[in-house]
């Protein structure tokens, strides 16, 4: 058993070893598989096909209001290293959420304009998902996808096919699940959470109003999100607690936002 234990340590080593180890915008280590130009690639297709099975908004007066709020944020960024310009498309449906891509592809559903009541709302939203990003959150979650994918592989192999590996198994992809996938979403949320608080500050926009925003999002939730501990997210309660300490630290912007009205 000690051998096989370490024969499982020593291949999770090796893939450690082969990655790419770097700091996040607020110094958390990452573990990185693929490049910048992959993940490009990934987040392009993944936006045309979304774009193919959505329905695209097309009321002229909602995307310019979402593009202003959207470019007055992206324009603060400069140029990119992976993509020429971000794209940004309205897509119709009751979803209370956005999204941003690798590639600089950015999604916004017209139910988050029922919750965002104003365009400081806005930003705090979008900025948090181009947040994600900048931060590499899409080939972190890749990546840690992979080495976990690779690390079951080895656990089937030193344990074999018998009835007790099944039971151990099933331990295992609880334990992944709930010890590493989960912990590592609220990790990565609360990280997008403070860099776009400082994206959205940066752009001119009001930062007191990240924290309306999510009560807003908690009331809208109805009391229905689940317990943090089985959540990818953070709860409500913790975002704005989070955020309130930030806002402590944070310098105002001298820089003007537009006037991006709905």
């Amino acid at each position: 058993m000690k051998n096989s234990i370490l024969k499982l340590s020593l291949l999770s080593s090796s893939i450690l070893l082969t990655a790419c180890v770097t700091s996040s915008p607020t110094g958390r280590n990452q573990v990185l598989l693929f490049d910048g130009a992959e993940m490009a690639t990934l987040g392009v297709n993944s936006f045309e096909e979304l774009k193919k099975q959505e329905t695209i908004n097309q009321d002229p007066k909602v995307n310019t209001y979402v593009q202003c709020v959207s470019k007055q944020i992206t324009d603060t960024l400069g140029k990119q290293p992976d993509f020429d310009e971000w794209e940004v498309v309205v897509f119709e449906s009751d979803q209370v959420n956005a999204f941003a891509l690798p590639g600089g592809k950015i999604g916004v559903y017209t139910g988050l304009l029922e919750v965002a009541k104003n365009q400081d709302q806005l930003a705090t939203v979008i900025g948090h998902e181009i947040a994600h990003v900048q931060a590499n959150h899409s080939n972190e979650r890749l990546s840690s996808s992979e080495i976990t994918g690779y690390g079951t592989s080895a656990v089937q192999t030193v344990i074999g096919t018998t009835q007790y590996s099944e039971v151990g198994m099933a331990a295992l992809g609880l334990g992944v699940q709930y010890g590493i996938t989960m912990p590592y979403g609220r990790a990565q949320e609360s990280e997008a959470d403070i860099v776009g608080l400082q994206l959205m500050n940066d752009a001119g926009f009001d930062p007191q109003q990240s924290v309306e925003l999510w009560k807003n999002m908690a009331v809208a939730s109805g009391g229905s999100e689940p317990m943090e501990f089985l959540s990818t997210h953070p709860s409500n309660t913790t975002r704005i607690s989070n955020l309130q300490d930030e806002l402590k630290n944070l310098t105002k912007s001298t820089r003007t936002a537009p006037s991006c009205t709905l």
